[in-house]
């Protein structure tokens, strides 16, 4: 199974590799768009600017191949900002057009004497049903550091809400998508959960793959 962590210099790659590794997956740290080819899932981790990281992306050359890599149904990770590039705008730093792979926008948390960014450890409430969710307790506690949010112009899809001056998606999860606005990797035992769950899906996905790849090659002529 091939996992790939993209490096587009934006993200806390360390601790989510890490995470991976908990679970015995060794992933590929890349920016290379041509690696996102063969790759059974991906992690797209991030944090700071949405307006720079997409900048960082197009760069490399990877906006494309993870709109297709998303498209493909292919099992798909975003953490923090790689949740909030998953939508079509972001309202930050005067604005930019996202991967557009979720349609919705990204706004800025409102100001209710609340401290901004949002940091530290906030409940989720569970409102969705998703293989990456599996033995995850609705209210259970996360790490948060973030100043936007995601606001996906349909509410299917969001699986997961939380509390901070208004409600906002904290985990979107439809098919093979999954994104969290915390970060799992920094959220202890359920944080590291949802990393095991995903690799579940990454291996079933893989398996799928060589079964039907296997299928392929047998029914050509002369196999």
């Amino acid at each position: 199974m091939k996992l790939i962590v993209v490096d587009y210099e934006s993200g806390n790659l360390r601790s989510v590799t890490r995470a991976l590794e908990t679970y015995g997956v060794a992933p590929v740290i890349t920016g290379d768009p041509e690696e996102l080819r063969d790759a059974d899932a991906l992690v797209l981790p991030g944090v700071g600017s949405g307006p720079a990281a997409m900048a960082a992306l197009a760069a490399r050359g990877l906006v494309e191949p993870l709109r297709e890599f998303a498209a493909a149904g292919q099992p798909f990770l975003g953490v923090c900002l790689g949740l909030q590039l998953l939508l079509g705008r972001t309202e930050e730093d005067g604005g930019a057009d996202c991967l557009g792979i979720v349609p919705g926008r990204v706004v800025r948390l409102p100001e209710t004497g609340r401290k901004i960014p949002h940091m530290g450890w906030n409940s989720v409430e569970l409102s969705g049903r998703h293989p990456a969710l599996q033995g995850i307790d609705s209210g259970s506690y996360f790490y948060f550091v973030h100043s936007y949010y995601a606001a996906p112009d349909s509410a299917e899809g969001v699986a997961g809400a939380t509390e901070y001056g208004r409600r906002f998606c904290s985990i979107y999860a439809r098919d093979n998508l999954v994104a969290t606005q915390f970060h799992p990797e920094k959220s202890g035992a359920m944080g590291l959960r949802i990393y095991r769950n995903f690799i579940a899906m990454a291996a079933q996905a893989s398996q799928t793959a060589g079964r039907n790849s296997a299928a392929s090659a047998a029914s050509r002529p002369g196999a």
